[in-house]
């Protein structure tokens, strides 16, 4: 039987790889997104739904109704703001949330019937800014440290239910959201100048591509290859929060 995915924010660099690991795998794979996907992002199914809106998570899953179980839950969908936290707005404030932690929990608790059903597994996407951060990302790293104590509440509780949840912790990875975010910090060579920075600073020596955390994700999410692993926080960052800051 094939099993199937719903992934949010599909359309994002992380998100369409997440969809990509999956059709690979021979699953079966729901997309969501607040704008239509483009070509190559590779679904069998998309629901428009900006998760992050009132009331859109409910309907969400009112339409996928249709549907007798859920294998996997991947809450992927964010907002980043790149401000200081005197600077940030309460408009800004409950934007992240509700996209990064308040989609997660809605979305946890829709599906909960449909996941019950297939005892199957959430893989809650966070960043390692929920254990280390930096300058002008407060309101994501807070949203980010959040989802990784609805990964370990969840866990505890959905565990009668057959339901694993667990979080991946991404570090850099080259998206539309890491260069946006480095163009807050000027260089003389532009955005790539703190890209190569940036590697230059992890002990791998490289940013990742989103390819390259896709199969963490998939690796949580399939009962078949991680069936005694809940509540955890796997972190993906090339050995960048290893390393002490004072080096």
């Amino acid at each position: 039987m094939t099993r199937s995915v719903v992934v949010t924010g599909v359309c994002g660099g992380i998100g369409r790889a997440i969809a990509a690991r999956f059709t690979d795998a021979g699953w079966t794979v729901i997309g969501v997104d607040r704008r239509e996907p483009d070509a190559d992002v590779r679904i069998d199914r998309f629901e428009l739904a900006d998760v992050g809106k009132d009331g859109e998570v409910a309907a969400l899953f009112e339409r996928l109704s249709d549907m007798n179980s859920l294998d996997a839950l991947i809450n992927n969908a964010a907002v980043q703001i790149n401000k200081p936290i005197i600077e940030t707005s309460d408009a800004e404030w409950s934007q992240v949330m509700d996209t990064n932690l308040r989609s997660a929990f809605q979305c946890i608790r829709e599906a909960h019937p449909l996941l019950a059903a297939a005892r199957g597994a959430v893989v809650n996407i966070s960043s390692v800014h929920a254990i280390a951060t930096s300058m002008n990302v407060a309101v994501y790293a807070i949203s980010k440290g959040a989802l990784a104590a609805l990964t370990r509440s969840a866990a505890i509780e959905l565990a009668a239910a057959g339901i694993r949840c667990n979080a991946v912790l991404p570090g850099a990875v080259d998206t539309p959201m890491l260069r946006e975010g480095l163009d807050r910090r000027p260089h003389p060579d532009g955005p790539d100048g703190n890209l190569n920075e940036l590697a230059a600073r992890t002990p791998l020596g490289f940013v990742a591509t989103a390819d390259q955390i896709a199969p963490s994700v998939v690796h949580l999410a399939d009962g078949e290859l991680s069936p005694y692993t809940t509540g955890q926080m796997l972190v993906v960052d090339g050995g960048a929060t290893i390393k002490l800051g004072t080096e």
